[in-house]
């Protein structure tokens, strides 16, 4: 069963408003959200190559960012009925003052009408 064009645009401003809110618990280093967001079988892809399950993503989660701003740019939502993916480019500062670039790709499931992130991945941009 295909979403009417209403409920295709209602799951695209959700999702949009879930990403917003992914960063900002970055920043924020709030592991309460994250915690109600993640699937149980979460899995995160670092920038470096190692892979964090949701208990050791929640504990890093919970440490300060090192970051003072991140600003999204490019953020694509396409869902595939019960499945979303969201890729974005993110700019940031760290607190030292250097900047870097990030792109993302965040894959959420629809479960018992919400959405839920099941694995991201993180890839740094050259010099970032």
């Amino acid at each position: 069963m295909h979403p009417s064009p209403t409920e295709r645009a209602a799951a695209e401003a959700e999702l949009e408003r879930l990403n917003e809110e992914y960063i900002d618990a970055f920043i924020g280093a709030d592991v309460a959200w994250y915690r109600d967001h993640l699937a149980d079988e979460f899995i995160c892809i670092e920038a470096d190559g190692s892979i964090l399950d949701k208990a050791e993503f929640l504990r890093m989660s919970g440490e300060e960012p090192g970051v003072t701003r991140y600003e999204l740019e490019d953020v694509r939502i396409r869902i595939y009925e019960t499945v979303a993916l969201v890729q974005a480019t993110g700019r940031f500062t760290r607190a030292d003052g250097s900047t870097g670039t990030s792109r993302y790709t965040d894959v959420y499931a629809r479960r018992d009408e919400a959405w839920k992130v099941v694995t991201a991945q993180i890839t740094r941009a050259v010099g970032g």
